[in-house]
């Protein structure tokens, strides 16, 4: 969650479309699956205990980041970047109660996601 804040904060300040920027969105994909797969474990493992309701209460509760997921890598596999702004305005409502009060996260951590991305084309 702070590394999709903190990317979140760094495209709201680039001027233009550039490789750091296609790095920084791709990140945000495989963020957003990182966040899908913890609730998968989550919800599994309150089905083994029968509890059906607190499962299914926080699967719905998560949903948004399996879609941005999926909208996200849809945008950078057609290169829609003119649709960038109104997915990132889509994306902060969930990131924003996160307080960054000074950027902890390397630029190195994002460097090459885009490529991982987009050499992967079954997903």
């Amino acid at each position: 969650m702070r590394t999709i804040a903190e990317i979140l904060r760094h495209l709201s300040q680039q001027r233009e479309v550039d490789q750091q920027t296609h790095d920084m969105v791709a990140m945000l994909v495989f963020c957003l699956r990182a966040i899908d797969d913890t609730v998968e474990e989550s919800v599994r493992a309150w089905e083994k205990r029968g509890y059906w309701k607190k499962a299914d209460d926080f699967q719905q509760k998560w949903w948004w980041s399996t879609l941005m997921a999926n909208a996200i890598e849809e945008l950078l596999r057609t290169e829609s970047w003119d649709n960038l702004p109104e997915t990132m305005i889509k994306l902060y409502p969930h990131f924003a109660d996160i307080q960054i009060n000074r950027m902890t996260r390397d630029p190195a951590e994002w460097a090459g996601a885009y490529q991982k991305i987009i050499g992967n084309r079954d997903g």
